[in-house]
C-alpha cells in the first residue's frame, strides 16, 4: 500500500523532516518508508565509507574526476554538460547514491571567493543553461540532483553568519535568473538552500525565496534540503518552504516542528506538505528498489575518456605568439613545475573526489611524439624560495626548443572555507617564468585554477594554455591540445581582470563583518567592466583557436538572431557564437548583457548558418515598482560576436513592451556603473530601504560563529579559538587546508544542535551561549540539564515512532 504524508501522525510527519545520520534521511520502517542516501557530487560522485563526513576528510569509494564547474563552464556547451551529468548519474547508481548534491551555480561575484572553482560563472544565463544540462543528464538515469546553494551565496568567510544585504532586482536579475533557468528548463528534483542569511533572513527558512519565488512563481515541486548545519529554526524552515534538515539534528528537532504546529507557529499543512515532498524522494529512491547487490556498475574506462573529452573542449587557449601551437611532432621539449608530476585537478572540500585514476604530464607525454628532454621540478609547491629548483629548471630549459611551464594555484587557495587572500600566482612560479623565459623564449604555460587570476606573468611567455582544474584525465587532455589533436574551442565563463583592485568588490570583499552589502549592484564581472570601460587581461568570452573565423549577415525576426560564421582557415574549429543585448536609452543598468550562445563546428574553409532564439529572458528586466519582470518598450542593440569586448555585428530590435520609468536620480553612480564610488545614500536608494547597521553589542548569541568567541567573556571561548587558529596556521603551513577547522571557526553555535547526531538540542545551545558569554555556572548546567533531558525526550519521541499503531 502507498503511503502518503495524510497517513502519518504530526509526529511522524515532522521526524522525516530532519536526516538519521551524515548522508540518510529518515526511515519510518512500520510506515513503510524507507530512508534515501545523499551524497556529494558537482564533479564526482563523493561515496564515503563509514560514517563518513561532510567535508571530504574521510575515504570515499573510488569514482571519476570529472572536471569541475568552473571548467566545463569553459566548453560553453550544456549537451557535453548533459552527457557529463549522465555519467555522474550512472555512478550514483552503482554506489548507491538516489540524491546527488550538484551542480554548484552561484555567481562569481567576486574572484576571491574560494569555492569559485565549483561554481560555472559570473553570468546567470551560461551559468544556468550549463547547469540545467548536468541536471538533465544526472536524473536521465533516475537519480535527483541539487542545484546549489540557493540563493545569494558568494563567500565562505563567516558563510553560516553572513548575511547578504542585495536589492530586489539585482537579486532577481543576477542571482537567480541561474537558479530560474535550471528549475523550468530542466526540473530538478531537489534544491539546495544556502548557509547564509539573505536580506535578514537565513536562506533555509525565507519565504520569498522557498515559497513565493521558487515553489509558487517558478513552479517547482521537489525537495529542498538544508546546506549541512544550516538549519536555524526547523519550524520556520518547513513553514517557508524547506523539506528536510540535513545532516542529523536529531528528534528534538522533530519535536521542536510538533510544538510549533501547537503553539500557532506553523500550520499543520505546512509539516504535512513537506513530509509529502520528503515521501516521494523516498519512494521514488533507485535503492528503495534496488538490493546493493544487483545496482548497475559503470565502465571505468569509457568514463575517464568522457572526462579527458570533457576537460578538452573546456580547455582555453588563451596567448599563442606566432602560433607556437601546436607544436610539431619531434619538438624537443623540457617540462617544468611541480604541477607536471602532481597536478592541480580538482579544489578542496566536499566536492574532493577519489579518482578511479589519475593522469600526470610525465606519464603521458610518451604518446605525443614530443621528445622529452627531461623534467624540473622549479618550484616549491607552497611557494618557498628555492634556488636550487630554480637553477635546475633554467638548466634544463637551455637544452630544449620549448619549455612547457606547468603553473597555477595551489591547493590552500581553493578550498571550500576559505576565501584567497589576493589574485596573483605564487612568487616563486613567476620568478620560475621569468627566469626561464630568459633562458629559453619559447615558453608554453599550462596553468591549472579554477577562478581568475592575474596575468602580469604571461609576457614572460609564448603561449597560454589555461586548463582550469580539469578532472583525473587533464593531463592528456592538455597535451593534445599542445600538439593539435585537438583543436582548443574553450571560452572564459569569467572576466580576467588587469589587477585585482580593478573588480568592483575590491574594496568590501569579503564582508568580515555580518553584514555582506552587495553595493556592486547588478555590475558583476563584465557587466561592470564594459560599462565602465574598465581594461581587462581577458575578457568574458575570450578563447583562442588553431582556425580564424569571420562573422556576416546579421538578422534579426522573432524566432532570434541569424547571421553566418566562416572558417577562413585551413584548420577544421569550432567557434562559440554569443549574443549580447542592450537596452534601450532611459534604461540603467549594465551596457551589455548575454542572453544566448551557440557553439559550432565549422569545417576548414567552410560557412555555417547560425541560430541563437530569442526566449524569455532576452529583453527582460525586473521593475521594483511594479514587483514583476517587464519588457521595456524601444529600440534594444543585438550584438553578436567573439566574446564580451569583440562583437563585430550589431543591429537593433524594436519591442514592444512596457513603458520605461525614468531612473531614480539618487541612485547616482549606479546610473553610470560607477559603483566603487556608490555612497551609502545612493545605495540606500538602490536598496529601497536604509542600509542596515552592524550589531555592535558584541554580545555572543545562538548564530554567533566560533570564532566570535574570540571577542566573548569567556576565558575557555577565547582559549578555544587560539587553539583552532593554531591548528589553521600549522595546516595552512604544511599548504593543506584543514576543513575541519575552517569549518568550526566558521560553525555558528546553534550548528552544534544540527551536526551532533542529536546528542546536543537546542537548551543545550542556549546554555553554550551562556557559557560563552560569561555565565559559567548557569550555563554549564544548562547545558549537563539538558543533555539527560533530551536523552529521556529522545527514548520517549523512538517509542512513539515505533509504538503499536
Amino acid at each position: 500500500m502507498t503511503v502518503t504524508a495524510s497517513d502519518l501522525t504530526l509526529l511522524e510527519a515532522a521526524a522525516l523532516l530532519s536526516g538519521a545520520s551524515e548522508w540518510d534521511s529518515r526511515a519510518l520502517p512500520q510506515r513503510g518508508i524507507p530512508s534515501f542516501v545523499l551524497s556529494d557530487g558537482p564533479h564526482g560522485v563523493r561515496r564515503q565509507l563509514g560514517s563518513g563526513d561532510h567535508l571530504g576528510i574521510a575515504a570515499s569509494e573510488p569514482a571519476t574526476c570529472f572536471p569541475t564547474a568552473a571548467t566545463v563552464a569553459n566548453s560553453w556547451d550544456p549537451d557535453l554538460a548533459e552527457q557529463m551529468g549522465a555519467a555522474l548519474g550512472q555512478e550514483a547508481l552503482a554506489l548507491g547514491v538516489d540524491v546527488l548534491l550538484g551542480p554548484g551555480m552561484n555567481i562569481k561575484r567576486s574572484p576571491l571567493c574560494g569555492r569559485n572553482f565549483e561554481y560555472y560563472s559570473e553570468d546567470p544565463i551560461l551559468a544556468g543553461r550549463m547547469a540545467a544540462g548536468l541536471v538533465r543528464g544526472i536524473q536521465s538515469r533516475g537519480v535527483a540532483a541539487t542545484p546549489k546553494h540557493f540563493a545569494v551565496n558568494g563567500q565562505e568567510l563567516r558563510r553560516m553568519a553572513s548575511d547578504s544585504v542585495v536589492d530586489e532586482a539585482t537579486m532577481r536579475e543576477i542571482y537567480l535568473t541561474a537558479f530560474e533557468v535550471v528549475v523550468r528548463e530542466a526540473h530538478p528534483r531537489a534544491l539546495m538552500s544556502s548557509y547564509n542569511r539573505v536580506n535578514g533572513t537565513y536562506a533555509n527558512e525565507h519565504p520569498q525565496l522557498l515559497t513565493d519565488i521558487l515553489r509558487r512563481e517558478w513552479g517547482f515541486t521537489g525537495l529542498v534540503v538544508s546546506d549541512w548545519g544550516g538549519s536555524n529554526d526547523a519550524a520556520a524552515a518547513a513553514a517557508a518552504g524547506s523539506s528536510l534538515e540535513m545532516p542529523a539534528p536529531g528528534l528534538h528537532s522533530a519535536r521542536e516542528v510538533v510544538a510549533a504546529v501547537e503553539e500557532g507557529r506553523i500550520s499543520r499543512e505546512a509539516v504535512y506538505a513537506r513530509a509529502a515532498e520528503v515521501i516521494a524522494m523516498a519512494t521514488s529512491a533507485p535503492s528503495a528498489r534496488t538490493a546493493p547487490e544487483d545496482r548497475p556498475t559503470f565502465d571505468v574506462d569509457a568514463h575517464h575518456a568522457l572526462a579527458r573529452r570533457v576537460a578538452e573542449e573546456s580547455i582555453v587557449l588563451l596567448r599563442n605568439q606566432d602560433g607556437i601551437l601546436p607544436l610539431a611532432p619531434g619538438t624537443r621539449v623540457a617540462v617544468i613545475g611541480d604541477m607536471a608530476s602532481t597536478p592541480r585537478y580538482q579544489g578542496s572540500g566536499s566536492s574532493q573526489i577519489n579518482p578511479t585514476r589519475l593522469e600526470t604530464t610525465l606519464e603521458e607525454i610518451a604518446g605525443t611524439g614530443l621528445e622529452l628532454v627531461g623534467y624540473a621540478q622549479g618550484y616549491d609547491r607552497q611557494g618557498k624560495p628555492d634556488q636550487a629548483l630554480l637553477d635546475e629548471a633554467v638548466a634544463l630549459a637551455g637544452r630544449a626548443e620549448v619549455v612547457l611551464a606547468y603553473i597555477g594555484l595551489d591547493e590552500l587557495s581553493e578550498s571550500e572555507g576559505l576565501d584567497r587572500p589576493h589574485m596573483r600566482l605564487p612568487q616563486a612560479q613567476t620568478r620560475l617564468l621569468a627566469a626561464v623565459a630568459r633562458a629559453n623564449p619559447n615558453v608554453v604555460a599550462v596553468v591549472s585554477a579554477g577562478s581568475a587570476v592575474e596575468t602580469d606573468w604571461e609576457e614572460h611567455t609564448r603561449a597560454v594554455v589555461h586548463t582550469s582544474l580539469s578532472g583525473q584525465a587533464g593531463a592528456g587532455a592538455a597535451l593534445r591540445v599542445l600538439t593539435g589533436a585537438v583543436n582548443p574551442s574553450g571560452r572564459l565563463a569569467e572576466s580576467y581582470p588587469v589587477r585585482y583592485e580593478d573588480n568592483p568588490t575590491s574594496a568590501w570583499f569579503p564582508a568580515t563583518g555580518e553584514l555582506a552589502l552587495y553595493k556592486d549592484g547588478p555590475y558583476v564581472g563584465y557587466r561592470y567592466y564594459t560599462t565602465t570601460g574598465t581594461p581587462v587581461a581577458h575578457p568574458f568570452g575570450f578563447g583562442l583557436s588553431y582556425s580564424s573565423f569571420e562573422y556576416s549577415g546579421l538578422s534579426l525576426d522573432k524566432g532570434g538572431a541569424h547571421l553566418t560564421v566562416t572558417n577562413t582557415s585551413a584548420v577544421d574549429g569550432t567557434e562559440v557564437v554569443q549574443l549580447y543585448v542592450t537596452a534601450p536609452d532611459g534604461v540603467w543598468g549594465p551596457d551589455r548583457e548575454l542572453k544566448g550562445f551557440a557553439k559550432v563546428p565549422v569545417a576548414a574553409g567552410e560557412t555555417a548558418t547560425v541560430t541563437i532564439p530569442f526566449d524569455d529572458y532576452t529583453f527582460r528586466r525586473y521593475s521594483v515598482r511594479e514587483g514583476r519582470w517587464v519588457h521595456p518598450a524601444g529600440t534594444w542593440r543585438v550584438r553578436v560576436g567573439r566574446n564580451a569586448d569583440d562583437l563585430p555585428l550589431e543591429a537593433p530590435w524594436e519591442v514592444d513592451g512596457d513603458p520605461v520609468a525614468p531612473a531614480d536620480p539618487a541612485l547616482g553612480h549606479y546610473l553610470d556603473g560607477t559603483v566603487t564610488d556608490a555612497t551609502d545614500a545612493e545605495f540606500a536608494a538602490l536598496l529601497g530601504r536604509p542600509v542596515p547597521q552592524p550589531e555592535t553589542s558584541g554580545r555572543i548569541g545562538p548564530n554567533s560563529p566560533i570564532s566570535d568567541l574570540a571577542h566573548g567573556r569567556s576565558r575557555i571561548g577565547k582559549l578555544a579559538v587560539k587553539i583552532l587558529e593554531r591548528q589553521k596556521a600549522k595546516a595552512d603551513a604544511s599548504g593543506k587546508p584543514d576543513l575541519n577547522i575552517l569549518f568550526m571557526l566558521n560553525m555558528p553555535l546553534r550548528a552544534m544542535g544540527k551536526m551532533t547526531g542529536g546528542m546536543v538540542s537546542a537548551e543545550m545551545v542556549d546554555g553554550i551561549v551562556d557559557f560563552a558569554g560569561g555565565r559559567g555556572l548557569h550555563g554549564l548546567r544548562t547545558i549537563v540539564g539538558g543533555f539527560f533531558r533530551n536523552r529521556r525526550q529522545d527514548k520517549a519521541t523512538q517509542r512513539r515512532l515505533d509504538g503499536p499503531r
